[in-house]
């Protein structure tokens, strides 16, 4: 895969994760049927607050793998990798083995879990799995203007009407001064020397 494609994966993942956590979040995780009181639906940003953290985690994952290069973006790939394998565990004790939850001071014993969790189980593997795909692969993933700041880099070209005023900004006359010789050089051509004033 081509380390542009890959690149664009990796924040495809990033932003599918943070989308599904959003929905979770905003789903239904529990109902409580408490005696003698109406139902209670717990939504998932209720049982798990957590949710909305790591979903804005992964989308500041997209600035950080793009932006960062070597052991920088090594580390965003290990905070990533560890943020989804703890959404994973937090996601599926939830669905298998729902606690009690406690809501504006209101305690409600564990009711019966939905499905929603599974919403958070999915954006946490595909976080786990964008995590370490950064740390495995970094060394293929482009990185944010990295061609203008590598050393020993091929020359990118040069607008030519951005280089004219780059050589007027720097006292040179881009229609008589050669680029990169000071104004008045003579050269190389002993021929090439000062004119003597006319007589």
């Amino acid at each position: 895969m081509r380390s542009g494609r890959l690149l664009g994966v990796v924040c495809a993942g990033l932003a599918l994760s943070a989308a599904l956590l959003w929905a979770g979040s905003a789903t239904v995780w529990q109902r409580v049927l408490p005696a003698g009181a109406a139902p209670v639906e717990l939504t998932g940003a209720q049982v798990a607050p957590w949710l909305t953290g790591t979903a804005l985690l992964a989308l500041a994952g997209v600035a950080g793998v793009v932006a960062a290069g070597g052991v920088l973006r090594r580390l965003v790939g290990a905070l990533l990798a560890l943020a989804g394998l703890g959404a994973v565990v937090f996601a599926l004790r939830a669905l298998l083995a729902p606690a009690a939850v406690t809501v504006d001071g209101v305690r409600h014993e564990p009711g019966e879990p939905t499905a929603a969790p599974l919403l958070a189980v999915a954006a946490a593997v595909v976080l786990l799995a964008v995590g370490i795909t950064v740390l495995v692969r970094e060394r293929g993933l482009p990185r944010l203007g990295a061609r203008y700041a590598a050393p020993g880099g091929r020359a990118v070209e040069r607008d030519p009407d951005r280089a004219a005023w780059q050589e007027l900004d720097e006292g040179r006359d881009p229609t008589v001064d050669p680029p990169g010789e000071p104004p008045g050089d003579a050269g190389d051509d002993p021929g090439d020397g000062p004119r003597s004033a006319p007589v």
